[in-house]
């Protein structure tokens, strides 16, 4: 008798610890960010959006707990967004299968008005929770929140506080960002008692994705993106996860996760990169044939034979290459043109119409102001022999006037531009096709 009542006293206590041990489920993460329309792979055969895709479903067969997410930057980087003001971009991207993205600064390149179109256009909801207009109205939804596996998982998105600073006036009007780890935390809380984990999808520097991971707690894992260089290792702290890839559809990240949805907290994680490319696997049928569709459509402007080049062009020596010829170009003395706004090297061999637009995407004009050399920036007499006492005509872009004080740009204030001039960009196809051979 006293044999049976322990028995049965044993199973009892084995029920009650069973009973009471946290339950962990799956959560699995496919995550991209700054596609930059990278529709094709590049020359290098990295990247491209229907390798990209073809990935994305292979990870995703047999899931039923995964979720695909992007850290924006969708359009500005190809002759298809920018022809056709990124729409393009956009209906490929709903083929991907993306549940939830956050906008990145570049969705307002081509003006605040198109961010509207692309909503409309996304098949998947955009996010932004500190990007908001004067009467305090988000570009978008704040938060949204999904479930995957029977895990409720609320998504929030962010925007960086350089915004403002990363594009010019007329493009972005009275959109402005709040705090950045302020907001977060406030939309975390408020939806924390609706979900079983919170996510921030962040189009943030990294300053502040470290903010967010060591004063947000309520945020069990951030989804980074503008950053174009991806991590080799995720950030960790007190158990909770930050991940970024590679840009421009060259990684596909996943983060495998078991998740205890009675504390909120990750359990386990591991993440991998995965690369994306024509070495690595085939590309998804249907999106290959959409975008062929819109390559079609720029073929015959893009890929025209304009110069040969006797060398491949990148860093310092394709700055002052760029710098020469809008300085030439429109008859002044000194030109300067901003690192950041170098996209890509110009090859070896034919250029292409193509070639130079991918180095010069944005649709920026030139500007032109006379100053004493004197008055001249520390970034534009950088290696240059200047007089003082001179007047100089120095040209850049309106994007750089726009934001001089900026250390990226000139540095500086007060530097008028009164003369406004054809697109940069222009200028470098018909400098190039002058040349007629660059070495």
């Amino acid at each position: 008798m006293r044999r049976r009542i322990l028995v049965c006293f044993l199973f009892l206590l084995a029920t009650v610890l069973i009973a009471a041990e946290p339950q962990s489920r799956p959560l699995t993460i496919l995550h991209f960010n700054d596609l930059h329309a990278q529709l094709e792979p590049k020359p290098d055969g990295t990247g491209g959006i229907a390798y990209l895709a073809a990935a994305i479903r292979r990870e995703k067969a047999g899931c039923g707990w995964c979720l695909v997410l992007s850290a924006g930057d969708f359009v500005q980087g190809t002759p298809v967004s920018t022809v056709f003001r990124g729409v393009p971009v956009i209906e490929v991207a709903n083929l991907l299968g993306i549940d939830a993205a956050t906008l990145g600064n570049h969705e307002y390149d081509y003006g605040w008005q198109m961010v509207d179109q692309y909503l409309r256009t996304a098949r998947f909801p955009f996010l932004v929770s500190n990007l908001v207009d004067a009467r305090g109205k988000t570009a978008a939804p704040p938060f949204k929140i999904l479930t995957a596996g029977g895990l409720r998982v609320a998504v929030i998105g962010a925007m960086t506080m350089d915004f403002r600073g990363l594009q010019t006036p007329d493009h972005i009007s009275e959109w402005h960002t709040l705090p950045v780890v302020e907001t977060v935390r406030r939309y975390a809380r408020q939806v924390r008692s609706r979900a079983d984990i919170v996510v921030l999808l962040g189009h943030l520097n990294p300053a502040e994705e470290d903010q967010v991971l060591r004063d947000v707690p309520e945020v069990a894992v951030t989804i980074g993106g503008h950053t174009h260089a991806g991590f080799t290792e995720p950030k960790s702290q007190d158990g909770r996860e930050m991940v970024r890839v590679r840009s421009s559809s060259g990684e596909l990240g996943r983060l495998d996760l078991q998740v205890n949805p009675a504390e909120k907290k990750i359990v386990s994680s591991k993440w991998s990169r995965i690369p994306i490319g024509k070495s690595t696997i085939q590309p998804a049928a249907d999106v290959a044939k959409a975008v062929a569709h819109w390559e079609a459509k720029v073929t015959a402007m893009m890929d025209v034979p304009i110069a040969e080049s006797r060398r491949a062009w990148s860093g310092a020596d394709l700055k002052a290459l760029i710098e020469r010829a809008i300085a030439e170009e429109t008859g002044s003395d000194i030109g300067f043109c901003n690192r950041g706004g170098i996209r890509a090297e110009l090859p070896q061999g034919t250029i292409l119409v193509r070639h130079v637009w991918a180095v010069y995407p944005f649709d920026n004009r030139t500007v032109k102001g006379k100053f004493r050399g004197s008055q001249l920036p520390a970034p534009v007499t950088a290696g240059r022999t200047i007089d003082p006492n001179k007047i100089y005509t120095l040209v850049t872009n309106d994007f750089t006037a726009a934001n001089q004080s900026q250390p990226s740009q000139l540095n500086s204030t007060g530097l008028e531009f009164p003369e406004i001039g054809p697109l940069q960009r222009d200028l470098l196809v018909e400098r190039v096709k002058k040349k007629k051979v660059l070495e």
